[in-house]
Formats: C-alpha cells, sequence, structure tokens
C-alpha cells in the first residue's frame, strides 16, 4: 500500500508556518505498513487543490489531507474534495452533531460559520473529532482513499491514531505489513565517518536499510526494516544494532534513540548521584537541555551561568591568581569551576564549561573553537582543553555543551563498570 501526505493552506504553502503534521503522519504510516512515496503542499486556491487531489488519486492507494476543515472562507477541503470526487457537497447531520457537542461541551453558542464544517462531499464517513470543531471525513477519489484531517497538530494527532490508522490496518488485511525504525544515538564522530563504519551493515543484515540524521551536534544512525512478522522483525532490527554499536564503540550514547541527556539522567539516578553546573560560554544552554528531561528534580541541583571573571571568583570561588595567569579559558579554571559548583550545591560532581564561542575573542593561543571543561567528583577534579573549528557562535555552544555532557558520561560509564 503505497500512500501521499497532503499539507494544504497558504500558510504552509509560503512558509509562514511550519509543516510539523507531514512528518508525523509519514512516521505512523511507516511504522503500520503504508509507504509513504511522496509530500505535497498546496495552498487554499480551490482549482489548484481540487487538481491535485485527482492527480494523487490517479498515482497512489491512500493519502492523508491535513488542513482547510476551519469556519472561513479559506477552509475550502470538503469543497475541492466534492468537486474532485464528483458529489455534491451537503449538510451531514452526525459531523453537524460533533460540531454542536464541542460548543455544548464549554457552554458556548455555536455560530452559523461553525456550521459551514457539517458541509462535507455527500456520503463521506465522518471522522469524530472529540477535541476540537473541525470532524474530519474519509471518501474516495480516483480509486485512492482519502483521509481529511485537521490542521491543529494534537486534534490531528489524535484522529490519526483513533480513526485512520484502524482503518488503513482493516484495508491491509492479511497483507500487512509490520515497519519499525531503530535509532543509535551517536556523538563524537562527523557524519560522513559514521557512515563509513555503518555501511556494511545492509550487506550483513537483508532487508534493513541504514539511514543517517544529522542533529547537530549528535549523529543519529538509523535503521529501517519491514516485514509480514513482528518479533522476526524485532529481532533482526535488534542484531543489526547490536552490530552498529560494536563498529562505533564509545561514540555510541544510546542504542535506543535517547538524547544525551536523558542517557546522562538516567545514570545520575541509577547511581544516586546530583550534579551541579557552571556555565560561561555555553549560557545555560546545558541546564536547558537537562531540565528538559521530566524528572530531572531527582538529581539536577544547580546551575550558575558565571559569565564574568568576577562572577568566577565570587560565586565559584576561582582562584584571582588562576584568572590572572591562565585566563577564563583554561583547564584549572574550569577544573576551579566544576569544583566550586559541587561545593555551592552539596552535589556529587561539579561540570564546567569555558571557552571563545565567536565569532571574535580568539587568540593565536586560544583561537574561537576552544573551550576548556572542567569535571569534580568527591574524590578527583580535572580540566582539559578542546578545540572545535566551527565558525558560528550558535554550533560553537551545542558542540561545547554537548561535549561536556559526554565528558561526564564516560565518568558516569567508569563508575558502573566498577
Amino acid at each position: 500500500m503505497k500512500a501521499e501526505i497532503l499539507a494544504t493552506g497558504d500558510e504552509i504553502r509560503s512558509g509562514t508556518l511550519v509543516d510539523s503534521n507531514s512528518a508525523h503522519i509519514a512516521e505512523k504510516l511507516e511504522e503500520n505498513g503504508v509507504e509513504v512515496v511522496r509530500h505535497t503542499c498546496v495552498g487554499d486556491d480551490l482549482s489548484m487543490l481540487t487538481s491535485t487531489l485527482r492527480e494523487i488519486g490517479r498515482r497512489v492507494d491512500v493519502c492523508v489531507v491535513t488542513g482547510g476543515l476551519g469556519p472561513t472562507t479559506d477552509d475550502r477541503s470538503a469543497e475541492a474534495a466534492a468537486k474532485a470526487a464528483g458529489l455534491e457537497l451537503a449538510e451531514n447531520e452526525e459531523a453537524l452533531s460533533n460540531v454542536e457537542s464541542f460548543f455544548k461541551k464549554f457552554d458556548r453558542p455555536m455560530t452559523e460559520s461553525n456550521r459551514k464544517q457539517a458541509f462535507l462531499p455527500a456520503g463521506a464517513k465522518v471522522l469524530f473529532n472529540p477535541v476540537g470543531t473541525a470532524p474530519g471525513f474519509a471518501v474516495t477519489i480516483e480509486g485512492c482513499r482519502f483521509f481529511f484531517l485537521p490542521g491543529v497538530p494534537y486534534e490531528m494527532k489524535r484522529m490519526l491514531a483513533d480513526h485512520v490508522i484502524p482503518d488503513l490496518l482493516v484495508m491491509q488485511g492479511d497483507a500487512a505489513l509490520h515497519s519499525r525504525v531503530k535509532t543509535i544515538t551517536t556523538f563524537g564522530l562527523p557524519e560522513s565517518l559514521a557512515g563509513e563504519k555503518s555501511a556494511g551493515v545492509e550487506a550483513a543484515f537483508p532487508g534493513v536499510q541504514l539511514g543517517l540524521r544529522a542533529n547537530f551536534p549528535q549523529i543519529q544512525v538509523k535503521l529501517y526494516g519491514r516485514d509480514s512478522d513482528a518479533q522476526r522483525l524485532e529481532e533482526r532490527l535488534d542484531e543489526a544494532g547490536r552490530w552498529i554499536v560494536e563498529k562505533l564503540g564509545k561514540h555510541v550514547v544510546s542504542e535506543n534513540g535517547e538524547t544525551m541527556q536523558a542517557v546522562i539522567g538516567q545514570m545520575l539516578l541509577k547511581e544516586e548521584a546530583t550534579l551541579a553546573l557552571a556555565e560561561s560560554c555555553t549560557g545555560g544552554l546545558m541546564a536547558n537541555w537537562l531540565t528538559h528531561v521530566a524528572g530531572s528534580s531527582g538529581y539536577f541541583l544547580f546551575s550558575g551561568v558565571t559569565y564574568s571573571n568576577q562572577a568566577k571568583i565570587d560565586v565559584l570561588g576561582v582562584e584571582p591568581k588562576t584568572l590572572e595567569e591562565h585566563g577564563a579559558v583554561h583547564e584549572e579554571t574550569a577544573r576551579q569551576m566544576a569544583e566550586g559548583a559541587r561545593k555551592v550545591a552539596g552535589a556529587t560532581y561539579g561540570l564546567s564549561t569555558s571557552g571563545i564561542a565567536g565569532p571574535d575573542g580568539g587568540s593565536e593561543d586560544k583561537p574561537v573553537g576552544t573551550v576548556c571543561i572542567g569535571f569534580a567528583a568527591p574524590d578527583r577534579s580535572y580540566g582539559r582543553r578542546f578545540f572545535f573549528p566551527f565558525g558560528k557562535r550558535l554550533m560553537n555552544k551545542k558542540i561545547f555543551a554537548m561535549a561536556a555532557l559526554d565528558m561526564l558520561r564516560k565518568e558516569l560509564m567508569v563508575v558502573s563498570d566498577r
């Protein structure tokens, strides 16, 4: 079964809004054995939308459409679908009940413009919307089954799960294929080298496809598989995953696609340890990433963005002599920053960053891209210098922060292996 995804609306077409819906739909269709062959976007022009629906209908078995189901005059998906299918546009009692129930739930009067949302192609199957005013619908055009969903992401996701996926599984019947993606998160290798090291997996495991996704500064190695037997597919992808892990070694952060910050959180919780940060060049980025993880309050205690030298002295207890002799970007300064953060917070571990993110401020001895990372534990502390040759400030900040977290990850691995 082959499918296309159609995103509608002038806001999407013009780039005013980012189309995140299509990515989610594609992922869920692929997971359920439907091959997505094309993504299309059109604006609110009725003629263009109608002709696009007919073109798609002649190409594939299934199409999921988002957008254009609202109450305003530029919401034209239902009208275009009726024209493309050669059907009348008529008020649907079931759809009207869906719209009315939403307003009754919030004790609000339904306007005449909202009544427009109940006009669907005659005979279309109504897809109930439990979280919005716009019911979806399904209709056949040129032999292709079209599913029309709202453009509001949380409404679309709910209706995709409630209606579209179950219908597709019924349509596939015994021919249904299971699709899975295994994601391995890595750090410390350029995409090209990660690809070279992973390249033999397709030959070693027939039926497994390799893909790489750069999510700077991490690289995700993706393994794609499709099979009629779900358990056999899982076993094959797990074997291929172990093969990749062996090839990439210490650069593997997670075998299950988890982020660096999520992995570190799990390791700290397992050890019943806590963490404090002292950030200069990264400006709180490490703290921001760590606190994106639910439950981070169980191990994350403190972050100090000690940008100035005086703040490093007053808050973290860095020795003035150290700054006078070595400057802010130095291994010893970073070490003392990490020690200071650990002591201030009473944490198990301290981690620090001090570097030159650019684009200005570098020197021959300390060029832009230089960062010193400090680590402190109850029994030891040290600082290390790294150089990352990126010219953009945000890229440098991201890789500085990720390198620091990776240094902590490796320390925690040593503790875990004891």
